[in-house]
């Protein structure tokens, strides 16, 4: 089973045209419902609001086939973000996470860790950020069992990061479990203002993970590989080509992505030690492009079924 733990929340999305529509959201509840759709053994880690969004957010995860049995159930409010929409369909985000069910995870809730079924887990977002939350999701990435594969996507929010030295401090200490990165060169300028994306990115690797997959939007996904993965060759990046689709929005783009190198990589039987294979590693990417550029087409978080890629990508 892949676990992925931290919150959900409802987007208010504010398209140029003056519309406003609730959809359900959040980094790691989009992982989820994405490895869902994808016919992955998938549970959400996270408190959900018995308020309406709330039902709206477990209706979402029980229409996708997402475990519920790590959920705690409570009656604080649900998380809110205003996601505005420009032009070329890229959103800009704020929070309201005061007292919220999903920032409130604490230890309690998840007093015996990950469930023993546990294979990988996937962490990220706002997970990192909003306490107590993001200490209990450090501590289940520290105590996760040697085998558990460990993905992390920062998915950077500075306007959420009141402590941007103690945000840095943490993901420096998962680093220390990770082993593959998902993030995005708006992210790692955040992060490493005055590095290239590639030497950014060589730093997370120099500080614990094996792979880094770095998107930037319609531009190529690089692949940055540790030496020992790539068995000593000098070349330790790949360019892979994001193909050209129309653009609806860009919400849940990263997430599915995430979520497409997690099920074929969980799909073919891999695990940890199989990072040091740069074949399976890119067959892997290609795969989560393919689930990104499709969820693009779509307004929301809308990622495709595993249906509707059942033909239509080689060997799914």
């Amino acid at each position: 089973m892949i676990v992925v733990a931290g919150e959900s929340l409802v987007d208010l999305v504010v398209r140029a045209d003056g519309n406003v529509t609730a959809t359900p959201g959040g980094g790691p509840y989009n992982v989820a419902r994405a490895l869902g759709r994808l016919g992955m053994a998938v549970a959400f880690l996270g408190r959900i609001s018995t308020d309406p969004f709330g039902r709206i957010l477990r209706a979402g995860l029980a229409a996708d086939g997402v475990d519920s049995g790590c959920i705690t159930q409570t009656d604080d409010p649900t998380m809110l973000a205003v996601a505005e929409i420009d032009a070329d369909g890229s959103a800009a985000y704020r929070f309201y996470t005061h007292g919220t069910a999903a920032a409130g995870l604490a230890l309690r809730d998840a007093p015996d860790g990950l469930p023993e079924a546990t294979t990988a887990l996937h962490v990220g977002s706002l997970g990192l950020v909003l306490e107590p939350m993001a200490a209990t999701i450090e501590r289940l990435v520290l105590a996760a069992r040697p085998d558990v594969l460990v993905v992390v996507d920062p998915n950077c929010r500075p306007a959420a990061i009141d402590d941007p030295s103690a945000y840095r401090a943490r993901l420096d200490r998962l680093l220390d479990r990770v082993d593959v990165v998902k993030i995005s060169t708006e992210d790692l300028g955040w992060l490493e203002p005055d590095r290239e994306p590639v030497d950014a990115a060589r730093l997370l690797l120099d500080r614990g993970a094996a792979i880094v997959l770095l998107t930037d939007g319609p531009r190529p996904v690089r692949v940055v590989m540790t030496r020992e993965a790539t068995a000593g060759a000098a070349v330790d990046v790949a360019d892979l080509d994001v193909p050209v689709v129309p653009v609806v929005d860009t919400i849940g783009a990263g997430d599915a992505f995430a979520a497409g190198f997690l099920a074929a990589w969980t799909r073919a039987g891999r695990g940890r030690a199989e990072l040091r294979d740069p074949d399976a590693v890119l067959a892997a990417t290609r795969f989560a492009i393919e689930v990104g550029a499709r969820t693009v087409g779509r307004a929301g978080a809308d990622p495709p079924t595993s249906a509707e890629l059942r033909g239509a990508v080689p060997g799914w």
